[in-house]
């Protein structure tokens, strides 16, 4: 359903019903150079793009923020997409609001050799940027959030990467920074997108069931405030239900029902004081048989995200099991708006809050990141290090360390302080020997057993054991400073073994230009250096060969063309793969995932940076219409089957059927009686009564899949079969 246009009337009516003071002639003076500026400019639903801003400016004051921040975000994408320069801002509304606004803009125009290169850079200048003012983030966030409130209007393909990017990069920010009101948003909205069939399914258990739970929500309820209200003032509760994606995450993550899920509906008890939060737990445990193992108190151990509340799931006299979470008023400002809890309620940040504190992460995050050079490796810390499971284990002495979920004994060592990790040889979790690669769990006690300074460091294995990025980072940073010949050693070793397995032989004149691009950007001043930075890390190869290989091919090719005879000049076409790209012969062909293209679809090749062609369905969501506006048009190569492709390729085909008895034993069968390679096939059931089953085959194009295709519709309760 499309969102509400929302007006600039609509702005002012939030901030006249909000509960703080607002600068009116900022805003004011804000909205109508964005007005001004992007005139008619129209977003991809036709809606006028100014409506952006406005929603963008509605959220940030439904969220608390300041004059400053609303302001920005009506300015957001005035530098981006109009003629107005950041200086122009600078002018007209001070240093903060530019710096604000400059923030969120995108690195539009400086060339990078990848899409993801691109997006990786954005997010170091924004994470920069929030280093000094947390505001810049949340802003952004408000812009995405609004991006995919009208995500519809975007191509299927943008569709998936912004919600993945959702996935993977703004919604652990949000989820660190507590904004549980964005970061569950976000998530609902992309798992649509990403998962849409198990989407529906949850959406329709919740609907089915919805009524029946709100019932017993009600009547629990009540329950609860009869028995406390004589004895604790001022108690408020209410009823929650966990977001969609959390009970995705449940169901198939870890293999759940949604029978199995207890806290799909909690009762939220709020009070004014933590005594009265300890107090409405004991009377809960005698009004309801607690679960054993399913307690938590964050009051005490509060999550990195500043996140406290007590959580408990009990049995009902009735037999249901539900959670209640506990909490006081200012626990519940913080977990619904997190960092812009500061604002909404307190005016601002000042001194004598701990906001500094909670945003060290980010400035560690840039810290152990500022080596690599490489800004794509700062979006896996945030895969890595944000992730919203955590763990929360404790030291010998009581203090309590989190941990991504996954982490090991030596992210542990290394979280306390560098110098445990680098002295690490082994450690006991609950007073027991573990192996050094061990998983720790939540409430574990975790011993580092260390050698004497001096006489033990880590080990190289160790980088492919850790978790966090934290951890690699040291262990690396220690190889750079104690073993720098060694790591010389090992690092010729590596890029000669790479060269090998490349097939690339340089002379001694190549190999010194290849080594000073690769140091290059690595401020790398002699030969050494890049074989130390090898050695220790610093330089991932992975990333710098296909550059590599793709100049050594360009170099090398005129010889080759050369050396050939004139008298016998090719004439014909050699297929690679099945395929004949026009004007390019032998070159690498690659067949994208993105569309799976069969012999029989019209297709289109793309020149990719040191990995050949890759291979399209001219109808890909992928392929620019019109190539001629493509922003590299250069790069399309016309492509198209050879005669009679001898070629096999892998099909994915999703089959939805009338789930009944020995239906996957009847599909299995008859690929088998086609003969038909089968190289995975899993199945689930859906909660009206359908199987959906996936199964990935070998076949010779796309005549060949269509016949496939035909037998299956043949088995009985088979309802569709489509390519995936």
């Amino acid at each position: 359903m499309a969102e509400k246009l929302r007006t600039y009337n609509d702005l002012l009516k939030l901030i006249q019903d909000s509960e703080r003071e607002y600068d009116l002639a900022l805003i004011d003076k804000a909205y109508q150079l964005a007005y001004q500026m992007h005139g008619d400019q129209k977003r991809l639903s036709g809606a006028p793009y100014i409506s952006h801003p406005i929603a963008v400016a509605c959220i940030l004051v439904e969220m608390g923020m300041d004059s400053e921040s609303v302001a920005a975000g009506l300015l957001h994408d005035v530098v981006e997409d109009t003629p107005v320069d950041l200086e122009q801002i600078r002018k007209m509304f001070g240093n903060e609001i530019a710096n604000l606004t400059n923030g969120v803009t995108k690195l539009g125009r400086i060339p990078y050799s990848s899409r993801e290169e691109q997006q990786a850079e954005n997010l170091r200048k924004m994470l920069i940027a929030m280093a000094d003012d947390i505001r810049v983030i949340i802003i952004k966030l408000a812009d995405r959030l609004h991006n995919m409130r009208t995500i519809e209007f975007m191509a299927p393909q943008k569709q998936r990467d912004k919600a993945l990017e959702n996935m993977e990069v703004y919604a652990p920010i949000a989820h660190r920074l507590g904004i549980r009101m964005v970061k569950e948003e976000l998530e609902d909205i992309s798992l649509r997108y990403l998962d849409p069939i198990a989407y529906q399914e949850i959406e329709s258990g919740l609907a089915m069931r919805s009524g029946e739970r709100k019932a017993f929500i009600e009547v629990t309820k009540k329950r609860i405030y009869d028995r406390i209200s004589p004895e604790i003032p001022n108690v408020y509760l209410e009823g929650r239900v966990k977001s969609i994606n959390g009970i995705y995450r449940k169901m198939f993550i870890q293999g759940k029902s949604m029978d199995e899920i207890y806290d799909i509906y909690a009762v939220r008890v709020i009070v004014d004081t933590i005594n009265d939060c300890y107090n409405v737990l004991g009377v809960i445990h005698d009004m309801f048989r607690p679960i054993p193992n399913r307690f938590k108190d964050y009051i005490s151990t509060p999550k990195p995200n500043g996140y406290q509340s007590l959580h408990t799931t009990v049995l009902s006299k009735e037999g249901v099991a539900f959670e209640v979470q506990i909490r006081t008023w200012e626990m519940h400002h913080t977990a619904e708006y997190g960092i812009a809890a500061h604002w909404k309620y307190k005016l601002g940040v000042t001194k004598g809050d701990k906001l500094d504190d909670r945003l060290a992460w980010i400035r560690q995050m840039l810290e152990n990141q500022k080596d690599s050079g490489d800004a794509t490796d700062l979006v896996r810390t945030i895969k890595s290090d944000l992730a919203p499971e955590e763990v929360f284990v404790f030291t010998p002495k009581g203090d309590v360390i989190s941990l991504p979920s996954g982490s090991t004994v030596i992210d542990f060592a290394y979280a306390i302080h560098s110098a445990v990790g680098n002295r690490m040889v082994g450690a006991k979790v609950d007073k027991r020997i573990v192996p050094i690669d061990y998983k720790v769990k939540n409430g574990e006690i975790i011993e580092i057993l260390t050698a004497k300074e001096g006489s033990h460091g880590p080990s190289r294995d160790w980088l492919k054991i850790v978790k966090t990025s934290e951890a690699r980072n040291k262990i690396r940073q220690w190889f750079k400073k104690e073993r720098r010949e060694e790591n010389i050693v090992e690092g010729r070793a590596e890029l000669e073994r790479e060269f090998r397995r490349n097939g690339i032989d340089l002379t001694d004149e190549e190999l010194k230009s290849c080594l000073e691009l690769i140091g290059r950007r690595q401020n790398c001043t002699s030969e050494d250096d890049v074989y130390a930075a090898i050695g220790y890390g610093g330089i991932q190869l992975w990333k710098v060969m296909p550059k590599l290989k793709e100049e050594y091919i360009k170099s090398h090719k005129p010889a080759v063309q050369e050396e050939r005879p004139k008298q016998q000049p090719k004439t014909n076409k050699k297929p690679v793969g099945g395929v004949i790209v026009d004007g390019m012969e032998g070159c690498l062909i690659k067949f994208s995932r993105c569309c799976n293209p069969l012999p029989g679809d019209e297709i289109i090749g793309f020149i990719t940076r040191g990995f050949g062609v890759s291979i399209h369905k001219r109808s890909c969501s992928n392929v620019p219409k019109v190539i001629r506006d493509a922003p590299e048009p250069e790069r399309w190569i016309q492509a198209h089957w050879e005669g009679v492709v001898k070629e096999v390729f892998k099909s994915t085909l999703e089959i939805v059927a009338t789930d009944r008895p020995g239906l996957l034993a009847d599909v299995t069968q008859q690929l088998f009686n086609m003969h038909l390679f089968i190289h995975s096939l899993n199945s689930r059931e859906t909660k009206d009564g359908s199987a959906v089953i996936s199964v990935t085959i070998t076949i010779n194009g796309r005549d060949h899949l269509q016949t496939i295709i035909s037998r299956l519709m043949n088995i009985s309760g088979i309802v569709s079969v489509r390519r995936a």
